[in-house]
């Protein structure tokens, strides 16, 4: 059956042709007179969440930006004051002369509910947003480009409802002690219960948990590396092992998470950790070189990770906008608890007309922060390191490698580097050099072959920057074969 739309303006059956938009003159005349009687006390009620375009009247808009701009120079607010500053300014007359000031300040009998006030004008401001939003996206519902997909359409609606849901928002402020106190209370219970090490999302190593503590809610938390150094293999790791804890354990572990892949696709994603879990090379997989013995592993394997809570998107060039939109749905549809990213080099900046590259990254990384304290999660995000740490004889990566990166070291609440040094001996095997004689090139290569064994399949994890807790290294095991980490040791019994 086709549905009858009617445009704007027109009357159907049982609606009317013309809505006035929601205002409220009452609220606003009294709160500008409260403002009048006593102008730190009422004005002191809604300065942190309200705006002079929240108003529906322009004048009366025009006249609480007049007292906002006297109070806040330390001068008083009033018909006598407000008076020659509006007419100093030519618009005395726009906003209804002295009388309607005098008016108004008559009418006022006390600043006891400019609180109110303010919370139905803001109220009521979001509704006409609301309305303007609505028919916006109406229109470009309407009048969108014919390759412009619908989904694009539904995450922009999504990003200007979210716009609209944080504006002056006055649910925030000043928390009690006390309730501070209680939810410290409420962390340590949770630590507690899970053997005192883990109040956060585990990441599924032993050491690292118990370096960390897990991963905390609104952190934003930087593993950083040189290529090749295993930043994917290890943030896949986490990855899985929190949403395997998910499934197994339920919700009082683990986490739902969601994987921005950036670099690899998600077949790519997903082969690696078929891989690593059935202990066959992810290339092997990729080329098909498998017996039956291992296909049938495989497909063993896969019928055990169908049911992990993980979700990969592998969109390219996602910027932080997209990201919050996709991250925000998918916590309201399947409870979204760690958020990793590979990698933030690659995320698209909103503003595409920075100076430099280190203010884009300050961007990206300031936006990244506000999505983990948004949704009161962490999350974890991968990011290269440059060349510069090759020109060192200890190639450790340092906090100062992160300088040229925009503001990842202060915006982060814990920065981690993952090194494996394996990789540059492998790669600096020692040659003879022509003066040197035989026996002392035999021992310093003997040095070198017993350097390769102490550091094979072993990888550090050096917690550089921890806001809750210390900093340190910690060596985990790793098989590149299967691009798979583990504990060093096993626990003792």
């Amino acid at each position: 059956m086709a549905s009858l739309i009617a445009p704007p303006g027109v009357a159907t059956a049982g609606m009317p042709a013309f809505r006035r938009l929601p205002h409220n003159v009452d609220a606003e005349r009294g709160l500008l007179g409260a403002i009048f009687l006593d102008n730190r006390r009422a004005y002191e009620m809604v300065a942190e969440f309200l705006r002079p375009e929240h108003f529906a009247l322009n004048e009366h808009s025009r006249i609480f930006q007049a007292c906002v701009t006297l109070i806040e120079r330390g001068q008083t607010a009033n018909p006598v004051t407000l008076g020659p500053y509006f007419q100093q300014n030519g618009v005395l007359e726009d906003i209804g002369g002295t009388p309607y000031l005098v008016e108004l300040a008559d009418q006022a009998t006390t600043v006891m509910n400019a609180g109110e006030y303010g919370r139905i004008i803001h109220e009521l401001y979001l509704r006409r947003e609301l309305i303007a939003v609505g028919e916006e996206i109406t229109e470009h519902a309407y009048d969108a480009e014919l390759d412009e997909p619908a989904s694009r359409q539904i995450e922009q609606a999504e990003q200007h409802l979210y716009n609209l849901a944080t504006t002056g928002d006055y649910q925030g402020g000043f928390s009690s002690f006390r309730d501070s106190l209680q939810s410290a209370i409420t962390m340590a219970e949770t630590a507690y219960k899970r053997s005192g090490l883990i109040v956060g999302v585990p990441t599924g190593f032993r050491d690292l948990d118990g370096k960390l503590g897990g991963l905390h809610p609104s952190d934003l938390i930087i593993l950083a590396g040189r290529p090749s150094m295993g930043k994917t293999a290890l943030a896949t790791n986490i990855a899985f092992n929190a949403a395997r804890a998910r499934m197994e354990n339920g919700a009082d572990d683990g986490a739902v998470v969601a994987f921005f892949s950036l670099e690899m696709s998600e077949e790519q994603l997903a082969t690696r950790i078929l891989g690593e879990r059935a202990r066959i090379p992810s290339d092997q997989i990729r080329k098909g070189m498998l017996n039956e013995e291992k296909f049938l592993t495989l497909a063993q394997v896969s019928q055990d990770l169908y049911r992990i809570p993980m979700f990969i998107d592998d969109t390219p060039g996602l910027g932080i906008s997209a990201m919050r939109t996709r991250a925000r749905r998918l916590k309201r549809q399947h409870g979204l608890g760690l958020i990793v990213i590979d990698y933030l080099q690659l995320i698209t900046p909103a503003n595409k007309r920075y100076d430099s590259r280190v203010q884009e990254l300050s961007e990206i990384t300031r936006g990244l922060k506000g999505l983990a304290k948004e949704l009161d999660i962490p999350v974890l995000a991968l990011s290269q390191l440059s060349r510069a740490v090759e020109q060192r004889e200890d190639k450790r990566p340092q906090l100062a490698d992160l300088r040229e990166s925009g503001t990842i070291e202060q915006d982060a609440d814990v920065v981690m580097f993952i090194f494996r040094e394996q990789y540059y001996l492998e790669r600096g095997e020692p040659m003879q050099r022509a003066d040197e004689d035989l026996s002392k090139f035999l021992t310093r290569h003997d040095k070198w072959k017993e350097r390769c064994e102490t550091v094979h399949n072993t990888a550090e994890v050096i917690v550089a920057k921890q806001r809750h807790g210390p900093i340190g290294t910690v060596r985990l095991y790793f098989e590149g074969e299967f691009t798979r980490f583990g504990d060093l040791e096993p626990r003792a019994d």
